[in-house]
């Protein structure tokens, strides 16, 4: 990051307080698709009391530059104060680490389900049934699912029913304790599979 940018930090004491800081960062990551409209950059402009607007975009460069090496690169929640030069203020490395560390993880979730675009789980139901087979009737359960699909352009409910026997059913159970066991490391595999963010202000 160039200098340049560093030097707009120190404008972030201007700011009424710790809230006002996570407000902007926050802010920053719901527009990072988009950019600011004229009402976000109203309100940033008046929390941090800017005399010139000009001072306003090398500042949420900055910022942004920050979020985005913590999101998308591979950076450990206790790395982040590293990202730092010695010049930056250590009051605004202490205040900016505590919130990206915060926000770091449930922007990296939040961004790999708008990554996916799969439907999500609402609900599940099932009940006991008997298959028909050439010797027996067979117990199977039939399983009701209702998912929640939010993606453009079809956004809606689906519902999905099918069966299980037994023997499918255990199969399916272990896979899931696998996949269970996967997921506990989210945190720490999510890091190699995030794309590149474009340059928003």
């Amino acid at each position: 990051m160039e200098q340049t940018l560093w030097d707009h930090l120190p404008l972030l004491v201007r700011s009424n307080s710790k809230e006002s800081v996570e407000y902007i960062l926050q802010t920053l990551w719901r527009t990072r698709k988009t950019g600011l409209d004229a009402a976000d950059r109203h309100v940033i402009h008046d929390v941090l009391q800017l005399q010139n607007d000009s001072d306003l975009d090398p500042l949420l460069v900055c910022l942004r530059t920050l979020i985005r090496r913590c999101v998308y690169e591979n950076i450990g929640k206790d790395e982040i104060q590293k990202l730092f030069p010695n010049e930056v203020l250590p009051e605004i490395q202490r205040l900016l680490t505590l919130l990206l560390q915060k926000f770091q993880r449930e922007w990296r979730e939040e961004e790999i389900r708008d990554q996916v675009g799969f439907p999500r789980l609402k609900a599940m139901t099932w009940d006991m049934a008997n298959q028909e087979s050439t010797e027996a009737m067979n117990p199977v359960a039939v399983i009701n699912l209702k998912l929640q699909n939010d993606s453009k352009p079809q956004p809606g409910e689906l519902e999905v029913k099918f069966q299980l026997a037994k023997d499918t059913l255990e199969t399916m159970m272990k896979s899931t304790y696998t996949i269970r066991d996967q997921l506990a490391n989210v945190g720490e595999t999510s890091e190699r599979h995030l794309p590149q963010e474009t340059n928003t202000v």
